[in-house]
């Protein structure tokens, strides 16, 4: 069933509330809802604000329709009051957030969004779907991109996640350092570079492996990428060579070890001449996996299930609870899932060599300028319902790179640990 609007990609206890707060008049007191983790997923050290740049329009065009309104009330969902307040729904109220790419941690407040309790409940299910996705993806991005160092990565995970979803995994995973996507979506309305051969399925359709690649090279030129591992790889190197020459762009391997097949291939092509014939692998391969080929000669990486599903974390953990009302700090105090009061924002500490050493968060001050070597980590991205300032997605990709190379090298581990920064209470 499509999609009607982005009013209805929400649950429906969110007009129940809404519909009891119309009733007994407190619809209208101003609050604060804040988004944030308790904890990070097991065996993370960072993770990474992601999403917002789809969010906010999300918001902006959370509308619904006549018909909408007519069925909800039909079935029972909600009363004449608040379809009458719906049909005229706009988000009125302030928002304000992580920049996209920036690192977070347990307890950062990485959006605060203040409104009438009416206008900021009903987005809560928007809001909790595109963070918890998209900072789940990105982290797990991340994560390769640190054990990739300087060999792009390429995401190509389309086949194995929602249609929908996987231009939001193509846009996440290019925000925190991919070099490109296979996904056509993604390129088109992100601008994100695409890229894409053949697959096994194009070397069987030929008579022979040569045939393949004859054809392959005759359309797209010597130097496109050959995948060399459907029947033998080293038969399948000599083929590539001998029809495209020493020139020939890349090969790339999608199955067995890795690693030996790298080492394997590089001597093979060195032989033939094809001295600058790059080697690409692709195959499950998750963080762990590229953190291994670091000493392969490996040249390019294709990642795509474990990007698309986290690599193993395929939720952020992220929560959407009420901070604040008429300027009254509340909480929830539920063993193992307190929340913290009072709208909040959120520094970081650095040393004079510009590495970070703790994150503060704060109650929110009109005006807060933090001393000099910290940076203020909440910005204003709506206020009274308009666009204050959306960076563009090459501006936060190089917020990331940026925010990335300050965090101390304990964050980057791999390995389980504590988290990369402690949060304080300031």
């Amino acid at each position: 069933m499509p999609v009607e609007s982005t009013a209805l990609l929400t649950d429906q206890y969110e007009l129940t509330m809404l519909t009891a707060a119309l009733s007994d008049g407190s619809a209208q007191r101003r609050c604060t809802f804040e988004v944030f983790t308790r904890r990070l997923p097991n065996g993370r050290r960072f993770g990474v604000a992601a999403g917002l740049g789809r969010l906010i329009p999300a918001i902006r065009d959370f509308r619904f329709a006549a018909e909408e309104l007519d069925r909800l009330r039909a079935e029972g969902v909600i009363d004449d009051r608040a379809a009458g307040y719906l049909a005229e729904y706009r988000f009125t109220g302030d928002i304000s957030g992580y920049a996209e790419g920036e690192p977070y941690f347990g307890y950062s407040p990485i959006l605060s969004v203040t409104g009438s309790f009416a206008e900021a409940v009903v987005l809560e299910t928007l809001i909790l779907s595109v963070l918890n996705h998209d900072c789940a993806i990105a982290a797990a991005a991340a994560r390769m991109v640190v054990a990739a160092g300087d060999r792009p990565i390429i995401e190509m995970g389309s086949r194995r996640t929602h249609e929908q979803a996987a231009v939001a995994c193509a846009r996440a995973a290019y925000l925190v350092g991919f070099q490109a996507t296979s996904n056509l979506a993604a390129g088109s309305r992100y601008g994100i570079t695409t890229t894409g051969t053949a697959a096994h399925a194009f070397t069987l359709l030929h008579d022979s492996e040569q045939a393949a690649f004859a054809a392959q090279v005759a359309a797209l030129g010597v130097t496109t990428t050959l995948l060399v591992d459907t029947y033998d790889i080293s038969r399948g190197i000599e083929n590539a060579i001998a029809v495209a020459g020493p020139g020939l762009g890349a090969i790339r391997i999608d199955s067995g070890d890795l690693a030996v097949m790298a080492h394997q291939s590089r001597a093979q092509l060195d032989r033939l001449g094809a001295t600058g014939t790059r080697i690409v692998v692709s195959g499950d391969l998750d963080e762990y996996a590229i953190a291994a080929l670091a000493a392969a000669p490996v040249d390019t990486y294709g990642a795509g299930t474990a990007v698309v599903t986290g690599s193993g974390a395929p939720t952020a953990g992220l929560v959407y609870k009420l901070v604040e009302v008429q300027g009254r700090p509340v909480a929830k105090r539920s063993e193992n899932k307190a929340s913290i009061g009072g709208a909040k924002l959120g520094y970081r500490r650095h040393r004079a060599s510009g590495t970070a050493t703790e994150e503060l968060v704060m109650r929110q001050q009109a005006g807060f300028e933090p001393a000099g070597g910290d940076r203020l980590l909440s910005v204003p991205v709506l206020r009274e319902g308009e666009l204050v300032a959306q960076p563009t997605l090459q501006d936060s990709r190089e917020h990331h790179r940026a925010a990335m190379t300050a965090l101390p090298w304990e964050a980057l581990k791999l390995s389980a640990g504590e988290p990369g920064l402690t949060v304080s209470f300031d």
